[in-house]
């Protein structure tokens, strides 16, 4: 019995760039915009942009074209627990939307990730933490997890860390266009001009390269679990009937 196709929804191609680079890929257009879905196997997998809006205009792409038997939202997240460190990746059980309260049970993993529509910084995330007993915080989980849940399509999430729970995120939402679009060139301006940001910035590309790279291979091993798991019982596939981990360090 054939796999059903996983959606893999992600917000920018640099978060999952180890993954994609060999996987074709075609133009995908809904709602006047256009997307890069990338194929292979039986996943396929679009970066929808940064924020709520954006992923829940990706989710909703992808699943009237590709009709998945899963989405997956996958990306960064902030550690609000101390025990999570960079580039670990923690699977969710629930998902906390903190702009409405709507939760989203996983049926897999452990613990809890918290959606905030915006970059948070050190105190910001003790009080989600305390909140929601939220173990991360991203900004598209929630989203992505709403847009699967009304079409009755399981949904999953994988998150890696990318800045601890001490760690205070340089403001960026200025350079995200309305599409959720990261604007590199005019955000590396602003930083060249501002020496006082380069240690942080510099930090945070070491982060978030390494939280891609233990991403993308948390990606491909659940994917592979994903396809032992429908070889072994095909009337009750997920990956976690294999094993798998809430939080896997590499």
């Amino acid at each position: 019995m054939a796999m059903s196709r996983i959606a893999i929804i992600a917000a920018m191609e640099r978060e999952v760039k180890p993954l994609i680079r060999r996987w074709k890929f075609r133009t995908l257009e809904h709602g006047g915009r256009q997307y890069r879905l990338f194929e292979h196997e039986g996943a396929v997998l679009v970066c929808g942009g940064i924020g709520a809006e954006a992923a829940r205009r990706a989710t909703e792409a992808v699943i009237q074209d590709v009709r998945p038997g899963r989405v997956l939202s996958v990306g960064f997240a902030g550690a609000l627990d101390a025990a999570l460190n960079v580039a670990d990746v923690f699977e969710p059980r629930v998902v906390v939307n903190a702009a409405d309260g709507a939760r989203a049970d996983t049926g897999s993993g452990q613990g809890t990730l918290v959606s905030y529509p915006g970059v948070v910084g050190r105190e910001q995330k003790q009080r989600l933490g305390a909140a929601y007993g939220a173990a991360a915080v991203d900004m598209e989980g929630a989203a992505v997890a709403q847009g699967a849940q009304v079409r009755g399509i399981e949904f999953a999430a994988l998150k890696a860390i990318s800045d601890a729970a001490d760690c205070s995120m340089p403001a960026t939402e200025r350079f995200v266009s309305s599409d959720g679009q990261f604007r590199t060139v005019k955000f590396a301006l602003h930083v060249a001009v501002r020496p006082w940001l380069w240690g942080a910035t510099m930090a945070l590309a070491r982060n978030s390269a390494n939280a891609s790279r233990a991403l993308c291979a948390a990606i491909e091993g659940y994917l592979k679990r994903a396809t032992i798991a429908v070889e072994l019982n095909p009337q009750q596939a997920r990956p976690e009937l294999v094993g798998g981990h809430t939080v896997e360090k590499l």
